[in-house]
C-alpha cells in the first residue's frame, strides 16, 4: 500500500496537542505510518508537563521542538501557559527558513494559522490547515447552554474563531483536512469550496489493539451477560440515557449487567449515574470502573457480550468521528450504536452491529436482540474486524493523506521534493 513515489515529504507540523502527542491520529498517522514511507514530520508543540525551558528532542516522525509550559491553575498561570505556547509557535519562521520544509501544516491553532499563512507566502510553500473538531460552534453552544463559569467568554471566543476560521484560514489555505464528510458539508455552507477539503475520519491501529473475535467464552452456569461502554462519562455525554436503556434491558433480561469503562470529568459525573441506577433499582447491576490502564480496559471488552456507543444527537457531536465504535469492531465485538452520521455510515457499510434511533426502547431492543443471538453477534464482530482492516486502519488513512500532500506539493510547483 502507499503511494509509489521516491519523493519524500518534509513537513513542519504545528499542533494543539501536548508533547508527547497522545492523539492516535497524530502519533499513528504522522509518527508511524508516514514515517514508515520515508516522510519526515517535525513537530512544533508545547510540553504536557510543566517545563521552565524549551527543548529539542527526537520523536517517532522526526524532530520535536517542545515549548515550555506552566500547568498552574490560577488565572495568571493559565494565561502564562497560553502566552508561552503562542510565542513558541513563532519558531516556525526560523525553522522553515533553516530546514527547507515542503509545507506547513497547522492543526486546530486558529490564531497562529494566520501567521502560518504569512510564512507560507514568504517561503513559497503550501499551508495546510487541519480542523479536528468544530471548536467555534462548540464555544457558541456552551455559551447558549450556560456551560462553564464564564459563558460570555465562550460567546466572544466562538464568534472570533468562527470569523477567522471561515473568512480567512480555510479560504487562504492551500488545502483543509476535516474530520468527517458531515463536517465537510457543514463547512461548505460557509462558502468554502468542497474541492479544497478532504475528510479524514478517525481510524485505528490494528497492531496496537487486541483481537478477541475467535476467543471462545468459558461456559459458566448462570453467568450474567455483559453490556459494555468504553469512554468518557462526562456530563456533556448525557450517559444517563444509557442507564435508562439498561433499566429496560434488565427488566426484560435480568441476567445482565452494565459496565461503564471510563470516568467522568468530575467525580460528581460518575456519582450522578450511580444515583440514577440506584433509584431505578439496578444499582447492583451497574459498575463504573473509573479511569484504568488501557490493557485492563481491553480485558473488560474481551469479556463483553455486547458493546454500545450512544452519542447524544447535537449539531456539534454529529460532525465528529468517534473512535469507540471502531475499537469495538477491531476487537471483534458486535456493537449497538445510534444513528449518528458517522456511526450510521460505518454500521451500514460493515454490517458489524445494529444502528438505531437515539431512543431508549429502540436502543434497549437492539441490545436484547444481540444478547439473545450470540452467534449472530459473533458474526457481526468478525465482519467489523475485516471492515476496519480494509477501510479504517491508519494504513488506509495514510494512503489518503500521503496522496493529497504529494499532489499539493506538485501543484505548488515543488516537483523536486526533498529526498531524506
Amino acid at each position: 500500500m502507499g503511494v509509489q513515489s521516491k519523493k519524500k515529504l518534509k513537513l513542519l507540523f504545528i499542533c494543539s496537542d501536548k508533547f508527547p502527542p497522545y492523539r492516535v491520529d497524530v502519533s499513528a498517522l504522522f509518527g508511524k505510518k508516514l514515517a514508515e514511507r520515508g516522510h519526515q514530520t517535525d513537530l512544533l508543540i508545547q510540553s504536557d508537563e510543566t517545563m521552565n525551558q524549551s527543548y529539542q528532542t527526537k520523536w517517532l516522525g522526526g524532530t520535536a521542538w517542545v515549548g515550555r509550559t506552566d500547568n498552574g491553575t490560577s488565572g495568571l498561570r493559565r494565561f502564562r501557559k497560553h502566552l508561552y505556547g503562542f510565542f513558541h509557535d513563532f519558531k516556525a519562521f526560523r525553522l522553515v527558513k533553516q530546514n527547507k520544509y515542503n509545507m506547513i501544516l497547522v492543526r486546530d491553532k486558529f490564531v497562529f494559522a494566520l501567521f502560518a499563512i504569512v510564512a507560507s507566502g514568504i517561503f513559497k510553500i503550501p499551508f495546510i490547515f487541519w480542523l479536528s473538531y468544530p471548536f467555534p460552534e462548540n464555544d457558541l453552544y456552551k455559551a447558549k447552554e450556560g456551560i462553564g463559569k464564564y459563558p460570555f467568554i465562550y460567546w466572544i471566543r466562538g464568534h472570533f474563531f468562527k470569523l477567522i476560521l471561515y473568512r480567512i484560514i480555510m479560504r487562504f489555505s492551500n488545502h483543509n483536512f476535516v474530520q468527517t464528510e458531515q463536517m465537510l458539508k457543514e463547512i461548505a455552507s460557509h462558502n468554502i469550496p468542497k474541492k479544497n477539503m478532504t475528510a479524514v475520519p478517525m481510524a485505528v491501529s490494528l497492531d496496537s489493539i487486541p483481537f478477541f473475535g475467535y476467543a471462545s467464552r468459558e461456559k459458566v452456569i448462570n453467568r450474567k451477560k455483559t453490556v459494555l461502554y468504553l469512554g468518557s462519562l462526562g456530563k456533556t455525554r448525557k450517559m444517563d440515557f444509557l442507564i435508562r436503556v439498561f433499566d429496560v434491558v434488565f427488566r426484560r433480561q435480568s441476567k445482565a449487567k452494565l459496565i461503564l469503562v471510563g470516568g467522568g470529568v468530575y467525580p460528581s459525573d460518575e456519582q450522578m449515574l450511580l444515583d440514577l441506577a440506584k433509584r431505578l433499582g439496578i444499582g447492583e447491576e451497574v459498575i463504573i470502573t473509573g479511569f484504568i490502564p488501557q490493557e485492563k480496559a481491553w480485558q473488560y471488552v474481551k469479556d463483553a457480550d455486547v458493546c454500545v456507543s450512544p452519542i447524544f444527537p447535537s449539531p456539534i457531536l454529529n460532525l465528529g468521528s468517534p473512535t469507540k465504535l471502531l475499537e469495538y469492531m477491531a476487537m471483534g465485538k458486535a456493537a449497538v450504536a445510534n444513528d449518528h452520521p458517522e456511526q450510521h455510515l460505518v454500521i451500514s457499510e460493515s454490517k458489524a452491529g445494529i444502528c438505531v434511533p437515539y431512543e431508549e426502547e429502540a436502543f434497549a431492543g437492539a441490545i436484547i436482540y444481540l444478547l439473545s443471538h450470540p452467534k449472530e453477534a459473533k458474526a457481526m464482530g468478525l465482519r467489523g474486524r475485516e471492515y476496519v482492516r480494509k477501510h479504517r486502519s491508519y494504513e488506509d488513512t495514510a494512503d489518503v493523506v500521503e496522496r493529497k500532500l504529494l499532489s499539493l506539493c506538485y501543484s505548488h510547483g515543488l516537483g523536486m521534493l526533498s529526498v531524506l
